[in-house]
């Protein structure tokens, strides 16, 4: 277009010579005119094509650019779609995620409310239980606060019973005392005071009270028991027992009333009590009984232990009648 534009002026240039006269020169002026005409447009497509190679580049740099920025968008398409199917993916795991999550709760809850349930029927059952118990505690105190009254009354009994024991252990030492004094002249192996259970036992052998066979006292015996029946007349409140005891020898010849060794302990015991009462012994105090040979102190083995057998013993117990009161006292209570 450059090559064009040049050659204008040249052929202006010889069509002006050509023509003869004004029609030359006229001409030479419109070739002039047109010339700067041409100038100007030329100077207008050259800026025209500046303004056009420039818009050009432009366009080519923006396109280059847009171009750019179309890979980047895929690029960013590709990641954006990769994002959005991992997204997806978790979303779907999510979702299985809440359902199973959702089920479990509901399960869970379901459990939970069993629990409850059985929790609050324990809590009843304990709360029951509880209130059985402080009725139970309410009445245990009840139980207690009568069983301390009841140790009291106890204890004030158990003093007074301690009381008369001891009143009664006195009065037996006592007992003891008076008829070992009475009996002082025939003490020996004859003649024995010992206490046992509480009890006086005036032991006396048949040497001294009887021959052999005989239910008659001798006269040494006679006056043995008729000191022993001035202590007894002295002690009321005392209790008289006499037993016959007898070795195991049989009787050889048996006659009259009797019979074995268990007539011989009774009668002998029988006629002890009687010289007793003759001293002045109430009879209502006195109890006659014999053991023939069967509460022996001694094996039937030898003369001697026969011997110790074969004696009479005279237990004295001094009434109980206080002891007796207060334990019939403590029965009654007890038995309330």
């Amino acid at each position: 277009m450059n090559n064009s534009v040049s050659l204008l002026p040249a052929l202006a240039l010889v069509a002006a010579l050509a023509l003869p006269g004004c029609v030359a020169s006229k001409k030479y002026d419109d070739l002039k005119a047109r010339q700067a005409s041409t100038e100007q447009g030329k100077a207008e497509a050259e800026r025209q094509q500046r303004t056009a190679v420039a818009e050009l580049r432009k366009a080519t740099d923006e396109l280059a650019e847009m171009r750019l920025q179309n890979r980047r968008l895929q690029d960013d398409s590709t990641q954006t779609g990769t994002a959005l199917r991992r997204t997806r993916q978790l979303y779907t795991q999510l979702t299985d995620s809440y359902d199973k999550l959702l089920k479990n709760s509901d399960r869970e809850l379901a459990n939970k409310s069993s629990d409850y349930n059985k929790v609050a029927q324990d809590l009843a059952r304990r709360e029951a239980e509880l209130g059985e118990l402080d009725a139970g505690l309410r009445r245990s105190r009840a139980d207690i606060d009568k069983l301390n009254a009841d140790l009291k009354t106890r204890e004030a009994r158990l003093a007074e019973l301690q009381k008369a024991l001891a009143e009664k252990d006195k009065a037996v030492n006592d007992l003891r005392a008076s008829v070992t004094n009475a009996l002082r002249g025939f003490q020996g192996t004859d003649l024995q005071v010992q206490m046992k259970d509480g009890k006086v036992y005036v032991s006396l052998s048949e040497q001294l009270l009887f021959k052999s066979g005989s239910t008659k006292v001798d006269p040494k015996g006679q006056e043995a028991l008729k000191q022993l029946a001035t202590v007894l007349q002295q002690q009321p409140d005392v209790n008289v027992v006499v037993e016959g005891h007898t070795d195991n020898v049989p009787f050889s010849r048996p006659a009259g009333a009797m019979q074995d060794n268990w007539d011989l302990s009774v009668l002998r015991a029988t006629e002890i009590a009687r010289l007793l009462a003759a001293g002045g012994v109430p009879p209502q105090r006195v109890t006659a009984s014999g053991r023939s040979q069967y509460v022996p102190v001694a094996a039937n083995d030898s003369p001697q232990n026969k011997a110790l057998n074969r004696r009479t013993e005279i237990i004295l117990t001094p009434k109980l009648n206080e002891l007796l009161k207060i334990l019939d006292s403590n029965s009654t209570t007890g038995g309330k």
